[in-house]
């Protein structure tokens, strides 16, 4: 018994080590550049060409320069953003449940997106369906609202964020320890992932969601892992569809529907509670995204292969080169 757990704690070990290692080769340098970049204006340049796309989804202006920060950082810097720009307070419940699609749709591409790119999908497609597509719900969310004359109200925020030093060493500081809290969450992950494959559950999760993930075009040996991702995040999830994708346990076809979804759809509980910190309706940032995000890779996988499957495989999927 004691052999056999210590063969089961050096597997989680060793699986933990190779995920970490292989998302901290991505996220590391990843965020040094968006820093870099940061500090040479690059969120203010995209903040302009945003800015003309937010008044047709109903926005002002300075919704371009939150969803820029958002887009180059993550969900918690444009949080700050937002309650630091003047006038928001003035902002309808609808106009914030928009936005906090777009923030959800879209957030720190510069990790997320090297993240699918890891996994095996190229760039331009990834970017295309989070971008397009969290512009697509907004449209949808603003003038669904907008007809229907609801979430008209003011929005009523619960919560202010503290200040936050803009300093290297203060960023320094909070870039490390999420990278610790990364670290911990992976080794956690592999362990939780290897008790539910030994009591069975994983196998039972992968009958009762089988009929959705056909619809969708998930692979079920890639149902726990689109799970995790849904519900904690695609450096996640994704970080495991790395490992898989190396090991060649699942077709490129489907890792491509896995990440899509992850892209438009992951962290349904740590970052719903964040954009519900700026007063969003969860009709918008939870109900509708997770149904958009479903019909959206539905059609993927549907659509798609009818134009020549080989074609767009080649243009949206490659087989990541080994990191070993």
């Amino acid at each position: 018994m004691f052999k056999q757990l210590l063969h089961a704690g050096r597997e989680i070990a060793g699986d933990s080590y190779n995920v970490i290692l292989t998302l901290f080769k991505i996220m590391i340098p990843a965020i040094l550049i968006v820093r870099v970049l940061t500090e040479l204006g690059a969120t203010e340049q995209l903040a302009r060409l945003l800015g003309p796309l937010m008044g047709g989804l109903g926005l002002p202006p300075e919704a371009g320069l939150i969803w820029a920060t958002t887009l180059l950082t993550n969900i918690y810097t444009g949080i700050v953003i937002f309650f630091s720009t003047a006038g928001t307070d003035s902002w309808s419940l609808a106009q914030v449940t928009v936005l906090g699609t777009l923030m959800l749709s879209a957030h720190n591409l510069p990790v997320e997106i090297r993240v699918a790119q890891k996994a095996g999908c190229r760039v331009l497609p990834q970017l295309a369906l989070r971008l397009g597509g969290g512009l697509l719900l907004g449209f949808i969310l603003h003038h669904s609202y907008r007809m229907s004359d609801t979430l008209q109200d003011t929005a009523r925020t619960p919560w202010t964020p503290d200040p936050v030093g803009n300093g290297w060493l203060d960023w320094g500081w909070s870039q490390l320890q999420t990278l610790f809290w990364t670290a911990l969450v992976i080794v956690l992950l592999i362990t939780a992932l290897r008790i539910l494959r030994l009591l069975g559950i994983e196998r039972l999760l992968e009958w009762l969601l089988r009929p959705l993930l056909k619809l969708i075009g998930i692979a079920p040996n890639a149902l726990s892992i689109t799970l995790i991702g849904m519900t904690l995040g695609l450096a996640y999830g994704g970080g495991l569809l790395i490992r898989e994708a190396e090991k060649g346990d699942i077709d490129p076809a489907d890792i491509f529907c896995a990440i899509s979804l992850l892209g438009l759809c992951h962290s349904l509980i740590e970052d719903t509670l964040l954009v519900l910190l700026l007063g969003a309706d969860l009709s918008g940032i939870l109900w509708a995204r997770l149904a958009f995000a479903l019909v959206m890779i539905a059609l993927c996988s549907r659509l798609l292969p009818r134009f020549r499957r080989q074609y767009w495989l080649v243009r949206s999927v490659k087989q990541p080169a080994s990191t070993s």
